[in-house]
């Protein structure tokens, strides 16, 4: 066996699994860096797999193919995996910015199985500001945290001073 038949993954394509995997790595590191859900590897599966359902759809044959029916799958089984991160907490719901972000991966899989890779990371790097961005407006302004963005603040209380600790 040769290095070359190794190697051939065709009909697919290594520019496009290694943008997919890209893709997903730019939008994940973000998340694991800031201890969100949806890391690296998590976020470039995502796009990686959604590649690989719509080119494989594109492959098929017949009369009754249509591989908007796989997009709309995937955007139906994405919802679901979006669902598993979001969680209801002291009267709030949270995860649901982990769970628009599952949706955007997807989208930009599909984005590479239609062979717009150069657009597909240019969304990444959009979506890291839009997550980084509107977090940094939230730390900074009253207007940005308030209601369900306001940012609790877990102080450790210090014992008062002349006062017996148990």
């Amino acid at each position: 066996m040769s290095l070359g038949f190794i190697l051939d993954i065709s009909p697919f394509n290594w520019s496009s699994i290694g943008c997919a995997i890209f893709s997903g790595s730019i939008i994940g590191l973000e998340r694991q860096l800031r201890g969100k859900p949806v890391g690296i590897r998590t976020a470039s599966l995502i796009v990686l797999g959604t590649y690989t359902f719509l080119a494989t759809a594109f492959l098929l044959k017949g009369d009754i193919v249509d591989p908007s029916r796989v997009v709309g799958q995937v955007i139906t089984g994405i919802g679901f995996l979006g669902a598993g991160v979001m969680l209801a907490k002291d009267g709030a719901v949270i995860g649901v910015t982990s769970a628009a972000t599952i949706w955007v991966l997807a989208a930009i899989g599909v984005m590479i199985a239609c062979d717009y890779p150069l657009q597909a990371i240019k969304l990444s790097i959009v979506v890291v500001a839009i997550l980084y961005g509107v977090d940094v407006l939230e730390e900074n302004t009253k207007t940005f945290s308030r209601g369900v963005h306001t940012k609790i603040k877990h102080y450790r209380r210090q014992p008062r001073s002349g006062r017996a600790q148990k």
